[in-house]
């Protein structure tokens, strides 16, 4: 299977996760625990590795599964970056404001292309560097507003503890994407059992961040698994239905794929998800948005594009398929 046949599908879910999540609110607010939802995702995540894992074993050769301790207990450190930069995020959206937070978040396009390069020894070409910068570009400038507007004033004049820490949480998640695809590339077991192991420690964090909730809270709503449907309707299930899909998805491409091409369809999707709500909450395109996409689009091309394609060298004339090229010898007579 192809890359680019599982990024299509995880750039239209990734952008269909905001707008569920928006859909899912009434008058403005959650009526159900939000911090149910990556819960249920995990679980739902966990089964479907499960059943594709024992589809794996009625089907000779058994799937490849390394069950040595030395080895799976690197499957917890992903949930445990993933927990440090979710409380980065919150410390940072305490200096700054949530447009100054979301321009800042696209630096983890430019940190993961440094990682990528660093600890897994990708090398990118020139071209390649360029794209990611440019990706970089042209997501900031789809998210900026016109120049009279308070948020570009704000862009600039937050503390500089509030820059810290969105750098921080930009390298954190990077960090981890890295650090996923490093492990699950590090041999050659089955995806499914790399997920379970994955998503088990996944569970197991975000349901003692739930009883975390319970003890901060006082018991006030009563405990996690009384309340863990309360407020549930059909597109809360899509939300959870979409983001359990996505993470999903999200492996296949850590493993057959990279980290770089993850970021690129998260960066459309994030384009895409404009565009629909341009259509579906009467949101004003802005000159910076069609910007941004005409520079992204261009990013995608540099990439992914062959060489040939972009490189155009003076004075080569390719030959034509139809031609023959023969040699002949000439002899100088005296």
């Amino acid at each position: 299977m192809q890359w680019y046949v599982v990024a299509s599908p995880l750039t239209v879910l990734t952008s269909s996760q905001g707008i569920l999540t928006t859909l899912s609110q009434t008058n403005g607010a959650y009526k159900y625990d939000y911090a149910t939802v990556p819960f249920l995702a995990e679980v739902f995540k966990l089964l479907v590795s499960g059943i594709l894992l024992r589809r794996e074993f009625l089907r000779p050769p058994p799937p490849l599964m390394t069950k040595e301790w030395k080895t799976i207990r690197l499957y917890p450190i992903p949930s445990v970056i993933y927990l440090i930069h979710n409380n980065v995020q919150f410390a940072t959206l305490t200096y700054v404001d949530t447009s100054t937070y979301q321009i800042m978040g696209n630096l983890k396009i430019v940190t993961t292309a440094v990682l990528f390069r660093l600890f897994l020894r990708r090398k990118l070409s020139n071209l390649q560097w360029m794209a990611i910068f440019l990706l970089a570009i042209g997501t900031t400038t789809s998210q900026v507003k016109g120049c009279g507007e308070a948020s570009c004033d704000s862009l600039f004049s937050s503390p500089i503890a509030g820059y810290m820490l969105g750098v921080l949480s930009a390298c954190l998640s990077a960090l981890a994407g890295i650090y996923t695809e490093f492990l699950l590339k590090k041999n050659n077991d089955s995806l499914y059992w790399q997920n379970v192991q994955l998503y088990m420690f996944g569970a197991i964090f975000n349901l003692a961040r739930l009883i975390m909730d319970d003890f901060r809270g006082g018991f006030e709503k009563g405990p996690w698994w009384q309340r863990l449907f309360n407020g549930y309707n059909l597109i809360t299930w899509m939300v959870v239905l979409n983001l359990g899909s996505t993470g999903l998805l999200v492996s296949w491409l850590m493993k057959y794929a990279d980290n770089i091409v993850k970021v690129y369809s998260t960066s459309m999707a994030m384009l895409l998800t404009m565009m629909l709500s341009i259509i579906l909450f009467n949101f004003k395109p802005t000159l910076q948005l069609f910007l941004g996409i005409i520079v992204c689009i261009m990013s995608v091309h540099m990439y992914f594009a062959p060489p040939n394609m972009l490189v155009d060298l003076p004075g080569v004339k390719a030959v034509p398929e139809d031609v023959v090229e023969v040699s002949v010898d000439r002899k100088t007579d005296f």
